[in-house]
Order: C-alpha cells, then structure tokens, then sequence
C-alpha cells in the first residue's frame, strides 16, 4: 500500500503536511529539513522542485525557489539527495513542482526514479486533467504513484467529483484562487469548505494556501482531514542557523 494511504488509514483527522523546498535554505538541507519534519511531529512531507517559473507560488516560496536554483538544486541533483532517504525518513513524500522539467528529464524516467528513490505522490499544478487522464495515468499506475489534483472555490461540483475520481491520495483543497502565501479570512471560505464536506468525496481532503498558524490550521481541519502548510514554514526557515530547533519551535506553535 501507498505511504499516503497508509497514513489516512490509520489517521483521518488534523493531518498535518508541510511543504518545504528542496536545496532551502542551503544546497545541502533537503534531507536535514525532512529529519526534523520527521521527528517534531508532521505527517507529511511536500517537497517543493525547484522552478523557474513557479505559477502557484506566491513571492515567497517562490524566492526559496530561486535560492534553491542558485545553490545548484536540479532533478538530478534533488534524486541523487533522495538516494537512501527511505533508510531514515518513514512518512509520506510527495513532490510538487511543474511540468517543464520533467518534460525535459523525461516522463517515464522520471517517474521511474521517483518510485526508485522512493517518493509517493506527485502534486503538479499546470498538468492538466485530461492530459493525465489520457497519456500519463497508466505511468503513474505502473509506478505506484499518486497523482494529487487540485480543486478550488470556481470548481464546479460535477468537476470536483471528476477530480475525486482521477485522484489518489487525497484532493488538494485550495482554499482560494490566488497563489500561495496570501493572508487569507479562512472564515470567508466557510461556505466553500462546506460545500465540499458535503460532496462526501472518496477520497480524504486537505486544505492548501493560507494556512499559517494554530487558529488557521485548527479552522481547515473542522471541515477536512488536514491541512497543508508552505509559506509560513518556508519564512520561518529562510535565517535559520538551526534547522532541527527551528523546525521544532515551528510546529510546536501550530499543533
């Protein structure tokens, strides 16, 4: 069974994913960054590819993203990190990013190190559904991989059932459309969040884009299985001098 499924399995409510960009805040704190994740309390981890030209993200992950490309960050070099993670990091792993690059890797090779490495999921914002559904699902399912797929507030709900059904994993909720890291009245969204509650979707639902403290992460989880954090954390290590304290003192402050 897939990691995520396994964590939804044995765990349905306040979910917590954390995104952090791999090669940030130094060129070789992808795997420290994961550890502490690990050991101070996320259920989740959401590695962000670094991308030139990231469309989703907001100034701020996008700049941890420019710094990443800076420090060398590549696919090659993000695999060749990942070599052996599974010796030490037990939690689900799923990588987000955009199509370009792996355009450029190759698709198939791609997804083939992923699975080899030993990542999860995949979150990829600009891929759109019927492309997946027509040319890249058979490569997911040959891998073992889940495809997480995006709704939002204009979504309709024949579109969100469709999604339901194409997606693995879990739906990623986002809780407006704009990109991530926008201070957001998560109040506001209420009607929004209900709406989806209320479609009893097959698969669980995590909420995206907004989400940065206690008050906001408690807010998603009354109407899902969780939520997703980025921004925030990304901010909160942008000076860190000590990742593990930094990331404990982070998600203390949130669970």
């Amino acid at each position: 069974m897939n990691r995520i499924d396994q964590l939804f399995a044995s765990k349905q409510e306040r979910i917590l994913n954390i995104y952090c960009t791999a090669g940030f805040p130094g060129p070789d704190d992808t795997l420290p960054v994961m550890t502490a994740l690990q050991a101070h309390g996320a259920d989740m981890i959401e590695l962000g590819m670094p991308f030139s030209d990231p469309l989703a993200d907001g100034p701020v992950i996008q700049d941890s993203s420019t710094r990443a490309l800076q420090n060398g960050m590549s696919l090659k070099k993000l695999f060749g990190q990942l070599e052996g993670f599974r010796d030490r990091i037990h939690l689900p792993v799923i990588l987000m990013g955009y199509l370009n690059p792996i355009l450029q890797f190759g698709v198939e090779a791609f997804l083939e190190k992923c699975a080899a490495v030993g990542v999860d999921g995949l979150i990829l914002p600009d891929l759109p559904m019927a492309e997946y559904e027509q040319e890249y699902k058979p490569l997911f399912e040959k891998y073992g991989l889940h495809l997480i797929l995006l709704v939002t507030p204009e979504t309709s709900d024949e579109r969100v059932r469709q999604i339901d059904a194409l997606s693995r994993g879990f739906v990623y909720a986002v809780s407006s459309s704009s990109t991530t890291g926008k201070d957001k009245d998560m109040s506001a969204q209420q009607a929004y969040f209900e709406r989806l509650k209320g479609l009893q979707l097959k698969n669980p639902v995590l909420i995206g884009f907004g989400i940065r403290d206690k008050r906001t992460f408690d807010t998603a989880c009354a109407y899902s299985n969780g939520a997703i954090i980025g921004t925030a954390f990304i901010r909160a290590m942008e000076h860190s001098k000590d990742i593990d304290a930094t990331v404990q003192q982070f998600i203390q402050t949130i669970r």
